[in-house]
């Protein structure tokens, strides 16, 4: 991906910002390092590892959804 003027120009655009000149040269820039980062990781072999489900590795436990102890109506609004 070509990082230039125009994407910058596109991308403050699609995101309704108006940055300065100054502003949109550290956007470049900034951008730039991001994609250069994810290029990074693309060189990683991953094949062998499992997706991540659960950062914690502790999964939510819900309770059964199961309906009791309610009142009526008009007690409730009493």
């Amino acid at each position: 991906m070509i990082v230039d003027d125009a994407l910058i120009s596109r991308l403050a655009k699609l995101s309704r910002l108006s940055p300065t000149p100054k502003q949109s040269v550290k956007l470049q820039q900034d951008l730039k390092n991001i994609l250069g980062m994810v290029k990074k990781l693309d060189e990683l072999e991953l094949d062998a590892v499992e997706p991540l489900r659960y950062v914690t590795g502790v999964e939510n436990v819900l309770r059964p959804d199961t309906a009791s102890g309610h009142i009526d109506r008009d007690r409730a609004l009493e």
